[in-house]
C-alpha cells in the first residue's frame, strides 16, 4: 500500500542513484523547494546535459560514453570524440537532452496545480505519468538535439557541423536552466 508521507521521507533520506551520485548544481534549488512542501517529493531530475552514447536497444551500464552536465567547447567535443575513436566500434549518437523533472504528488488537486504551473513556465514537453496511488508527473523541457556522430570509429560530420552543433547545444542548455530559475522563481504559486 502506497503511503506518500512515508514514500516521500524513505526518497528524501536514501542514497542518490544517479550516475553522477548528486543532484545537478543547477537545479538542486528547485529540488529543494519542491521537497519542502508537505504535498510534492522529486524522484529524479537532471538540468539538461551533453552526452555521447552508444546506439542500444536495452538500457545497460556502460551506454554513456561522455556525459556534461555543462556548456562545452568544441575542442572538449572532438578530445571525448578521438577517445570515444580508440575503444567503441558500434554506431553512437551525440545528444543534448533537455531538463527534466519527475515529482510524486499527494493527490491530483496537487499533481494538476504542479503540472499545469510547469506547462506555463516552457516545460512544454511534460506529462502525466500515473493517475493513482503515486501521481507521478514528469517535468521536461523542449530542448534538445539528437544525432549520429561516429559509426565503425569513425566521425561522421563534419567540423563546420561540429561547431554549429555545439553552438546550439550550449543555447538549449542556457534556455534549460532558464526555465529552471523560473520555475523556481514561481513555484510558490502551488501552495
Amino acid at each position: 500500500m502506497f503511503n506518500f508521507n512515508n514514500s516521500k521521507k524513505l526518497a528524501l533520506t536514501k542514497k542518490d542513484k544517479s550516475n553522477i551520485n548528486e543532484i545537478d548544481i543547477k537545479i538542486k534549488d528547485l529540488c529543494n523547494k519542491v521537497n519542502l512542501f508537505d504535498n510534492y517529493f522529486t524522484t529524479s531530475s537532471c538540468s539538461g546535459r551533453i552526452v555521447f552514447i552508444k546506439d542500444e536497444t536495452k538500457k545497460k551500464h556502460n551506454l554513456f560514453l561522455y556525459r556534461n552536465h555543462d556548456l562545452i567547447s568544441l575542442e572538449v567535443l572532438k578530445k571525448e570524440l578521438v577517445k570515444i575513436s580508440n575503444k567503441e566500434k558500434g554506431l553512437i549518437f551525440f545528444k543534448q537532452e533537455p531538463c527534466l523533472l519527475v515529482v510524486s504528488c499527494r493527490d491530483k488537486e496537487s499533481q494538476w496545480k504542479l503540472f499545469n504551473l510547469a506547462r506555463n513556465n516552457g516545460w512544454k514537453k511534460s506529462g502525466i505519468l500515473s493517475l493513482d496511488k503515486k501521481f507521478l508527473i514528469e517535468l521536461i523541457s523542449t530542448e534538445n538535439i539528437s544525432f549520429p556522430i561516429m559509426n565503425e570509429w569513425k566521425i561522421l560530420v563534419s567540423d563546420e557541423f561540429l561547431r554549429v552543433a555545439v553552438k546550439k547545444a550550449n543555447e538549449n542548455l542556457k534556455k534549460g536552466w532558464e526555465k529552471i530559475k523560473r520555475l523556481e522563481k514561481f513555484i510558490e504559486k502551488i501552495r
